[in-house]
């Protein structure tokens, strides 16, 4: 399982629009590609305009090749692109350890 973090800065004041804009996003486009096996989506306290999207991949592939260069990603950058400060950093990572459940 491969960890994909994408730290997003939006405009200021646009909170309430790119909240629904990646709940749709999320929903609509990237649920139907290839390897992903789920999300999680954080919103900064100290600052508002910051969110952290988690997605889980299967492979790095799925995110780098078949979603990064197919068609769902214009369709998903379409949604919430416009919404953007700057680009987002987008890094992955493999899990090495966690808390027992």
């Amino acid at each position: 399982m491969i960890l994909e973090i994408a730290d997003i800065r939006i405009k200021p004041g646009q909170q309430a629009a790119f909240e629904e804009a990646i709940r749709r996003g999320v929903a609509t486009v990237v649920s139907q590609a290839k390897g992903m096996r789920g999300y999680k989506v954080n919103k900064g306290i100290e600052s508002p305009e910051r969110y952290v999207l988690q997605i889980f991949w299967e492979k790095l592939e799925d995110h780098t090749v078949a979603f990064r260069e197919g068609p769902l990603f214009a369709q998903w950058r379409a949604i919430v692109g416009p919404f953007f400060a700057g680009p987002p950093v987008v890094e992955h990572f493999e899990l090495l350890m966690k808390s027992p459940e």
